[in-house]
């Protein structure tokens, strides 16, 4: 059996600075408590890589407000007017990238791939800078892939080797950024024994997981 930690210990395994791939869709399956503790221990200067900045007082939207990030990697930041005014005044530097590249620089970055060939922003600023293969005589952008020194996954169930199951579309992109992180710390709504969750239920293994939240008190 391994042990759990708190959030404010979670917290403080993550360094000012570091690179964070956070899960969820506005919100949907991000970790709270983690992200609770980041903005209590008052972190700064951190690169989220994720959907998006979710909407002020909720997910990514409280690292927003808190002035913990200094630059996002994310699909979209139309629901967080937060994110705006800080990328527009300079306080936080934005990429954006097309979500389904997103996704998919990720996957690479946990399966140890040099990158994906994609036609999707061909012909657009998203090609600035980027070389241009071809494949059959079709023109393909190389994007690289996505790695973070963290990532913080949200679960449904966990049982005490770090097992992680998720639920319908709070699954997103937990379990690709389980793959393309260094550390993985997860909190689960349900801790329950070893054994309760079928195998062939389990989405992220734990061996992947580093570090499980405790039980809410």
């Amino acid at each position: 059996m391994r042990k759990g930690i708190t959030a404010a210990e979670a917290a403080a395994l993550i360094p000012d600075g570091a690179s964070l791939m956070i899960g969820g869709f506005v919100g949907v399956g991000s970790p709270e408590r983690i992200i609770d503790a980041l903005v209590a221990r008052g972190a700064r200067g951190l690169t989220v890589i994720a959907n998006d900045t979710a909407r002020p007082g909720i997910g990514i939207g409280k690292l927003v407000e808190a002035g913990c990030v200094a630059r996002a990697i994310v699909s979209h930041i139309g629901t967080n007017p937060v994110t705006q005014q800080k990328m527009l005044a300079g306080e936080m530097a934005v990429e954006l990238v097309p979500q389904g590249t997103l996704a998919e620089r990720i996957r690479a970055g946990g399966a140890g791939l040099g990158g994906v060939l994609t036609p999707t922003g061909l012909g657009t600023l998203a090609a600035e800078g980027k070389p241009v293969i071809e494949v059959d005589g079709r023109p393909f952008l190389l994007e690289r892939p996505l790695r973070a020194g963290f990532a913080l996954l949200h679960a449904q169930e966990a049982d005490h080797e770090f097992n992680l199951t998720y639920r319908l579309t709070a699954t997103n992109f937990n379990p690709v950024m389980a793959m393309a992180a260094d550390c993985v710390i997860a909190e689960a709504v349900e801790i329950v024994p070893v054994g309760v969750i079928p195998p062939d239920a389990v989405r992220t293994p734990g061996i992947l997981v580093h570090h499980l939240l405790e039980r809410a008190h």
